[in-house]
């Protein structure tokens, strides 16, 4: 059976009620978390946008047995890799054995901010995997220098490192960043009970967890959560390539009024029904994902905690998994 954590959202939470959420999270039973890595959020109304290696910083501290995992960071324009590498050490150093690096080719929302032009979606696979090839490289704990087609390192050495580097999850939404996941990855990473994108990942020998996550908006009142959602997250029913393409949160805005709450409310579970929120996990469980994580929309995060430990976790017990970089969460 599928392990469950739970995400959290740099853009919508800011970061003392991130750490808090964690530590919550923890005392709820949880043992695995993704948190965001955004320099914008996706509109105003989110309103937030912490720096995710500060938040990972504070809840090394504020957890002790939770894994977290950046969900995800593309250490390929606004974040030179050999930085990347550096700040994911750091946190592994603080934080043994429980975090894992999630990376992911990026959107121009977060990454247009000091005028680099925006690739095509080939090009930014290229750039993800010689960025991914860097950041291997200076986890060895040697000098290193390298000159590549996107990237150039030159005679740098990361001092602080863990006594062993941490998995790199790699997001994937289409079958070439499938492709690459599996020939580079410690697993992947995907939004969507995508069954067919688990068999490939496999197929072409994948290695490490299969992640699946997803949203919810829990509250006593459906008709009150569905409109919680339908204000914060009308982007998560926006199709295409918008979500890769659109750079600003104002734009997004604008995309988003063609969303009604009834789209959000097809996809988001919302309100008191545990059956809801089941029924959303156990399209994943079926779809053959080794972990999946949830996160909640809008306040009373420690009452969807208690909600999900109470009516929901119960009906997927756990046992251990089989692929290296996995994080149990009790349920």
């Amino acid at each position: 059976m599928a392990n469950i954590g739970i995400a959290l959202s740099c853009e919508e939470r800011p970061a003392r009620e991130l750490v808090q959420a964690g530590r919550a999270a923890e005392a709820a039973g949880f043992t695995a978390g993704w948190i965001s890595d955004h320099f914008h959020p996706w509109n105003d109304e989110q309103g937030e946008s912490p720096f995710v290696w500060s938040v990972l910083g504070a809840l090394a501290e504020a957890t002790r047995t939770m894994s977290w995992e950046t969900a995800v960071t593309r250490p390929m324009v606004r974040t030179h890799p050999a930085i990347v590498a550096q700040a994911a050490a750091t946190t592994a150093t603080l934080m043994p054995g429980r975090f894992r690096l999630g990376v992911g080719s990026g959107e121009a929302l977060n990454e247009h901010i000091f005028g680099d032009a925006w690739p095509r979606p080939a090009i930014r696979l290229e750039m993800l995997e010689e960025a991914v090839e860097v950041i291997r490289l200076l986890w060895s704990g040697g000098v290193v220098s390298h000159r590549g087609r996107h990237y150039a390192v030159d005679r740098a050495r990361i001092y602080s490192l863990p006594d062993e580097p941490p998995p790199i999850v790699v997001s994937a939404f289409h079958d070439e960043a499938l492709a690459l996941a599996a020939r580079i990855g410690d697993g992947f990473a995907t939004t969507k009970p995508d069954a067919e994108g688990v068999e490939a990942y496999r197929e072409q020998g994948g290695r490490g967890p299969a992640q699946g996550a997803f949203k919810c908006c829990y509250g006593p009142d459906r008709e009150k959560a569905v409109e919680t959602a339908h204000r914060l997250w009308p982007n998560e029913s926006l199709g295409g390539t918008l979500a890769q393409v659109l750079p600003q949160p104002a734009d997004f805005e604008a995309a988003s009024q063609l969303v009604t709450p009834e789209m959000v409310a097809e996809s988001v579970p919302c309100g008191p029904d545990p059956e809801v929120h089941i029924a959303k996990l156990q399209e994943y469980v079926d779809a053959g994902f080794d972990e999946i994580f949830v996160g909640h929309i809008g306040p009373g995060h420690d009452a969807f905690l208690e909600f999900y430990a109470r009516e929901v976790l119960p009906h997927f017990a756990t046992r251990p998994r089989e692929h290296a970089g996995s994080a149990e969460t009790a349920t």
